[in-house]
């Protein structure tokens, strides 16, 4: 049998007898590997493992130095060096392995969380929270680490909570005074900028799927404040709510649609379970700019209420307004709306409690009556976790920072994408007009 082969032969069954737990039978078979080709990384690595486990240190020190010789690529060596000096009381050495481990793999998180443990161990707390915090970066997936890391990540994230609310207190004691200074400031507000300081908040961003507008403002929700028509259109719920019931009690849901509706060619991605499912259906009033004639008729105080607010208005994209159903223990899964030229607004009519909306960080619930105006290409999502059904009115409207001049120019972008995807030669898209 060629070396090669015997050699590839010794190591699967090494590898095997690990596996299995009978260590002292692949001690043998590494060593029968060493002895026929000496700088085998592997066989060194595993052997000096086991000298480790048998507290042999100086044994275990001579095969990984020899390991790393043969390896110097391989942070996985150095790692186990640094288990041998911790096993020795030797954090000097111990810091200088993990060291070399991450400049050969800085995103090594087994290195990563072994120098945390050693800064917690040398009451550097702080110290362990930030290198902690990078491995928690690292790790795109908690649920794909190996066990034998879990429960060490588990302590990693406890760490960095505990960091972070302390940071947090620290900072509120720096901007006490400042507060204290300007009480006519929004402090509720400005303290989001004291969270995203100590890790408590994470930060979200736009992310349209169709077009961005640079240079925005980026708000999860706006101030009501911004929007003069609010308290007329809150004062109309009832109104509102009273048409609503008639066509719902009318139609038995015969008029209403599945919200979601993606043809079969068509990736669905978190739509999968909600596509057209009833369990998210609405009733329009508006669709992708066209006014439903036959719905619209059966809303009449609705339309007129609605026609008196600023909606975003861009022929074949906008306005939408419908009603919107959330049925029974219900969720809306995360995901991110068209365009921050458009803002939505959610005027909530049936709410039983139990249900919750989120845009970005931001989780509130619904409140019948109580309007609100947030960018949903902002990540958001809601939750019926409730037995009855949920219902608001959503309404498109134009981003206030809008000139006319910047609709116009969004109302040819989005409509000229769409022509030229679709192979038209050129039709201008300006704002749809508003209907009579």
């Amino acid at each position: 049998m060629a070396l090669g082969h015997l050699a590839e032969d010794l190591g699967q069954s090494a590898r095997h007898a690990m596996a299995t737990g009978r260590t002292e039978e692949a001690a043998r078979l590494w060593q029968q590997l060493v002895q026929r080709d000496p700088r085998n990384a592997e066989a060194l690595l595993h052997l000096g493992q086991i000298s480790l486990q048998n507290k042999d240190f100086a044994g275990a020190l001579q095969l990984l130095e020899r390991a790393k010789a043969a390896a110097p690529d391989n942070p996985i060596v150095p790692l186990n060096l640094a288990f041998l000096f911790r096993a020795m009381g030797d954090a000097g050495r111990e810091f200088a392995a993990l060291t070399d481990a991450l400049s050969i793999d800085p995103y090594f998180y087994p290195a990563l969380l072994s120098r945390g443990m050693l800064e917690e161990r040398q009451d550097n707390a702080r110290g362990a929270a930030v290198t902690y915090r990078n491995v928690l970066r690292t790790i795109a997936s908690p649920d794909q680490v190996p066990a034998p890391f879990r429960s060490a990540l588990k302590h990693a994230e406890e760490v960095v909570r505990k960091d972070a609310a302390s940071l947090d207190a620290f900072l509120q004691s720096r901007i006490d005074g400042l507060s204290a200074r300007h009480p006519s400031q929004d402090w509720n507000t400005l303290a989001h900028w004291k969270e995203i300081a100590a890790g408590n908040r994470k930060v979200y961003q736009p992310e349209p799927a169709m077009l961005h507008i640079p240079y925005l403002p980026s708000y999860q929700f706006y101030d009501n404040a911004v929007f003069s028509w609010i308290p007329a259109l809150e004062a109309a719920t009832e109104t509102i709510r009273d048409e609503f019931l008639n066509v719902f009690r009318e139609d038995n849901r015969e008029g209403f649609r599945p919200y979601i509706d993606r043809p079969p060619d068509v990736p669905l991605n978190q739509w999968a379970e909600l596509n057209r499912n009833p369990r998210w259906s609405v009733f329009p009033l508006w669709q992708d700019g066209r006014f439903v004639e036959q719905n619209g008729a059966r809303c009449p105080k609705t339309v007129e209420i609605l026609r008196n607010l600023p909606m975003c208005e861009i022929s074949n994209f906008a306005p939408n307004v419908v009603f919107s159903l959330l049925a029974p223990k219900t969720t809306i899964p995360a995901h991110s709306g068209d365009t921050n030229a458009r803002l939505i607004v959610h005027l909530p009519l049936i709410v039983p409690a139990g249900c919750r909306f989120r845009v970005g960080n931001d989780v509130r619930e619904w409140k019948v009556g109580k309007a609100w105006v947030f960018d949903d290409t902002i990540n958001h999502e809601a939750w019926n976790d409730s037995d009855d059904l949920r219902v608001i009115l959503m309404i498109d409207v134009w981003n206030p920072h809008l000139s006319a001049v910047q609709r116009e120019l969004t109302a040819e972008l989005l409509n000229g994408v769409n022509d030229y995807r679709m192979g038209k030669a050129g039709s201008p898209g300006g704002p749809a007009p508003r209907q009579p």
